[in-house]
């Protein structure tokens, strides 16, 4: 029934949205977001209708997203395509799209005119006092706090490798890549890696660390999409091509970081002043209804999953207790789901189920699952065996006896699981952000992004504040359903 339910969804989901709009995702970082917002505008103003997926994580993520049909372009850099996706670094731009129209049927426009290297900097104080000119005189300074990203960490282009490279012993540590600027102005870091067009390097007065072995490839700035997209589409983003250096490009980042702009501001001015659109009026939103909206998308996603949560487990529960020789195995299989990280749980969804509310909700389906299970389990073994004897004895099957008798007095410890599964999606539940569902989680995400603490705790207090709603709610719940004297 539950598979049933998913297909269901997914059918649903293509049925209306296939042809009537084009899907624009964004990685989760601010010059993503930007660089999407110019695509969206630029595509609306042709007559489009655009659906913006943004905060969609990492590379992995989002390539994902394109690759399984969930996303029609997003924003990319060569040396990532070429380092991460393809494994061969160094790939010129012709080989890169000769090699994803033969690999995964996609191709890359011509690049928007900038590049978008990775780099390592310190402050330039640091960079004096200690003679820190390039990364190889980094060897002889191994008293240095680095705090990375973690993208970086891990990808074939980034940390790992580049200390093999340059020999370099330091042992990194991860941050998020927009508190990475914080913690070095505060001297809680002394090393971070960062982009070369982020608007944080003028502002924190920061030195990039010459690539003397040069490690890094060309990040040539361009957008990547399915090959079978609409001709029209690809001429109207060659209107990008070489628009947009390095230098433009750091000052649109700096525009949304210190002067508070929005990317919607940021891309109607850039896309007004080279002529591409005519003046659009703004759309003014307001903060209350914004909240409001993904508080109601944030509590879909919470109570679908939980429904489906306990449509499958309070059943499932009760066939174990009824058959314990496999009860252990179950429990034990679901307590491994929920060990794996929210995130990753996430993004092992995309290739399934795509991006948006149905990867979510399977997701916080699978976290559900385990509280529920477990207590109905242990309300149902924790009846009073005499009870049980007596229902015997008066000629009670055992569906009888599971009606009348052994639910009714399990219901206080099972109503307790689900109070714990709902608590536990509401926090979870923040995460789907990152795979395109909406909900707080869209406050918190984009507020990383900027370093903006007002962001974060737009979604963060609007989700506790539901989180203790939940708890509260159930406790009515159970005064209102539970005899009193089995509270």
């Amino acid at each position: 029934m539950v598979k049933a339910f998913f297909t269901l969804c997914i059918f649903l989901s293509a049925l209306f949205t296939e042809g009537q709009s084009i899907r624009v995702g964004a990685k989760h970082f601010n010059e993503g977001y930007i660089l999407s917002e110019i695509i969206s505008q630029l595509l609306e103003s042709e007559g489009y209708t655009v659906e913006r997926k943004y905060n969609l994580g990492g590379t992995l993520v989002c390539f994902e997203a394109l690759k399984n049909n969930a996303i029609d372009i997003y924003p990319e850099y060569s040396g990532t395509l070429s380092a991460e996706i393809l494994q061969q670094p160094q790939l010129s731009y012709q080989a890169i799209n000769l090699a994803l129209q033969r690999n995964f049927q996609l191709e890359i426009a011509k690049p928007y005119g900038f590049n978008n290297s990775y780099a390592l900097v310190i402050k330039k104080q640091l960079s004096e006092a200690k003679n820190i000119r390039a990364i190889s005189d980094l060897k002889t300074h191994t008293e240095l706090k680095f705090g990375l990203s973690y993208e970086f960490l891990k990808r074939q282009d980034g940390w790992d490798n580049l200390a093999k490279r340059y020999s370099l012993p330091h042992q990194a540590v991860g941050l998020e890549h927009g508190l990475a600027y914080q913690a070095l102005d505060q001297d809680r870091i002394e090393l971070t890696d960062a982009y070369s067009t982020d608007g944080e390097i003028a502002k924190y007065n920061l030195v990039v660390l010459q690539d003397n072995q040069h490690f890094f490839p060309e990040y040539e700035a361009t957008s990547v999409y399915r090959q079978g997209i609409d001709t029209r589409i690809k001429d109207i983003l060659s209107k990008l091509n070489g628009r947009i250096d390095e230098q433009r490009m750091q000052r649109m980042n700096a525009s949304v970081l210190f002067d508070k702009k929005t990317f919607e501001q940021v891309a109607t001015s850039f896309l007004i002043y080279e002529g591409l659109i005519l003046k659009r009026q703004a759309e003014r939103k307001s903060t209350i209804n914004d909240i409001l909206q993904k508080a109601g998308r944030h509590l879909l996603l919470t109570f679908s999953a939980l429904l489906l949560a306990i449509c499958f487990s309070i059943p499932l529960g009760v066939w174990l207790y009824w058959h314990p020789g496999i009860s252990k195995s179950v429990l034990y299989f679901s307590g491994l789901l929920q060990t794996i990280p929210s995130i990753a749980l996430l993004a092992i969804m995309i290739p399934l189920f795509g991006i948006g509310v149905v990867p979510a909700v399977v997701a916080l389906f699978l976290y559900a699952v385990l509280p529920i299970l477990r207590n109905t389990l242990t309300g149902l073994q924790s009846v009073d065996p005499l009870l049980k004897k007596v229902a015997d004895g008066i000629g009670m099957n055992r569906f009888q006896k599971i009606r009348f008798v052994e639910f009714p007095l399990a219901i206080p410890i099972v109503l307790a699981g689900i109070r714990t599964a709902a608590v536990i999606n509401v926090g979870t539940a923040t995460l789907a952000a990152f795979i395109g569902a909406g909900g707080l989680g869209e406050f918190i995400v984009t507020g990383l992004a900027l370093n903006n603490t007002e962001l974060i705790l737009r979604g963060a207090i609007p989700a506790a504040l539901l989180a203790i709603a939940v708890e509260f709610g159930f406790g009515f719940l159970e005064k209102w359903w539970v005899p009193k004297h089995l509270r």
